[in-house]
């Protein structure tokens, strides 16, 4: 295939190429991990467990025993593909793979408290091992992705496609632990409409996970449901009115 043509298959970035794309970095449990063998140079593939930052990066839990880790220290570079394929070809469901660098949170900092408490929201499991001194929170630093949305929807992003900026995001970080604490002691109910009604992923024992500036995470088992607002929020101040308007409209549906 000549230049031109491989480049007359990738469709201008627009709006929903994106919203897709958060999709499904926001709303994945696990990844393929491609890294590069330090011994050969060959790629090397594993699957990880994923959780998400504020500004959507995804965030891994690794252990040093696994060979993937003695990689990521040797060279950095690596690429997460993520998607879930559902009934029928698993090549006509979306899926997004991610080119970047990982960097590890260091401990006992801010940044590695946020990543942990989100990452055990999604994988509470992780509860066992998740402070073993052989276990550390890895971020991936995105460069570009690769989107394909189904047959002949391919898309070219960059890092300002899929996360949001990162000017105002600490003071979101700060209110989302006693905001999320709220929700579960006085309004589950509505936590749980907001995920059955608006994000229309069904009937469960549904639990926020997360929020951020554009949406909301809902995590029951192993499932993971997304809501994304109708505007990003511009302050953190917002978030109770989007709330109790989210929570009309939930039991109007209901």
């Amino acid at each position: 295939m000549s230049e031109e043509s491989e480049k007359s298959v990738i469709r201008p970035t627009d709006d929903e190429a994106r919203a897709l794309a958060k999709r499904l970095m926001r709303t994945a449990r696990f990844a393929g991990l491609a890294v590069l063998d330090p011994e050969t140079g060959a790629p090397f593939a594993s699957r990880v467990a994923l959780a998400s930052e504020m500004d959507g990066a995804p965030v891994m839990l690794i252990s040093q025993l696994s060979h993937h880790t003695r990689a990521l220290d040797a060279d950095p570079r690596c690429s997460l593909l993520v998607g879930e394929p559902g009934k029928g070809d698993p090549l006509a469901h979306p899926r997004l793979t991610l080119v970047g660098r990982a960097e590890r949170i260091a401990p006992d900092t801010q940044a590695h408290r946020h990543a942990r408490r989100r990452y055990l929201m999604r994988h509470p499991k992780a509860k066992l091992y998740v402070d073993f001194a052989d276990f550390a929170f890895v971020r991936l630093n995105i460069e570009r992705a690769s989107l394909n949305g189904g047959f002949g929807k391919a898309y070219e992003l960059v890092a300002d496609d899929v996360l949001l900026p990162a000017d105002g995001l600490d003071a979101f970080q700060e209110m989302e632990v006693s905001a999320i604490a709220h929700m579960h002691e006085d309004h589950l109910d509505a936590v749980r409409l907001y995920a059955e009604k608006l994000a229309r992923a069904g009937a469960g024992d549904w639990y926020l996970s997360s929020l951020d500036p554009e949406g909301l995470d809902f995590v029951d088992g192993d499932r993971v449901a997304r809501l994304v607002f109708d505007a990003p929020l511009a302050a953190p101040q917002d978030l109770r009115a989007v709330l109790v308007d989210l929570a009309q409209r939930a039991r109007a549906r209901a």
